[in-house]
């Protein structure tokens, strides 16, 4: 029996590694699709949402089952509780991947305004905390989800620039004031990104010790 739980925990591994990687695929792509002002890659990022939805929901009826048919100890049910956690934050990550995308196409048209770069300094930062803290889940890694947990200051930072910058140049052009508030949103769906990557790192540094942080990130 416990032989039997310990390969459907590897399969759970396996399944958050593959939700992972196709999150780390769709920021990728986001990101190539704002620096070549591409609106047809931005619309595969859409449709690329669909295969993460479906992973959510393949790792959730695991998890689930894992919960009824076992009787999993202390450390097994952080784990999974922590899995149906992350995957929970996950989804959040592509439902913003898509909304950059979405943005991109609006925004592919345009010349894009100054300070674009800040966004792109973004996208990498989250790219990068996004991929380090699920790997952290599947390594059982706290070290490496600790150093996630020091990434999104850096990211508040950019947006916080960011929304100085677009505030400052609105102040003496008005003709970008629709772009200003896209780029905006863009840099505000970097931010959510960051902030649930953040999360992540809290639910696996709780399924390794027990402890959680306040999880300050619905």
């Amino acid at each position: 029996m416990r032989k039997r739980f310990e390969n459907q925990l590897n399969d759970l591994n396996r399944m958050m590694a593959k939700m992972g990687e196709l999150l780390d695929e769709a920021l990728r792509m986001t990101r190539e699709a704002k620096t070549a002002r591409d609106a047809e890659l931005a619309q595969k990022v859409i449709l690329h949402d669909i295969s993460i939805d479906e992973m959510e929901k393949e790792i959730e009826s695991l998890c689930m089952r894992l919960l009824m048919q076992q009787q999993p100890v202390a450390r097994d049910l952080r784990v999974i509780s922590s899995a149906l956690k992350i995957i929970t934050d996950m989804e959040r990550i592509g439902d913003h991947a898509t909304d950059i995308a979405e943005n991109i196409g609006y925004m592919a048209k345009d010349d894009y305004i100054p300070h674009i770069d800040d966004t792109l300094k973004m996208a990498d930062i989250t790219t990068q905390m996004v991929k380090d803290s699920v790997r952290a889940f599947v390594q059982n890694d706290l070290e490496l989800a600790q150093i996630v947990l020091t990434k999104d200051d850096e990211v508040d930072a950019l947006f916080l620039k960011i929304k100085m910058s677009v505030t400052e140049k609105l102040r003496t052009d008005t003709s970008f004031g629709e772009q200003a508030i896209d780029l905006m949103m863009n840099a505000k769906h970097y931010e959510r990104i960051g902030d649930h990557a953040e999360n992540i790192a809290e639910w696996v540094e709780f399924s390794i010790t027990g402890t959680h942080r306040k999880n300050k990130h619905e």
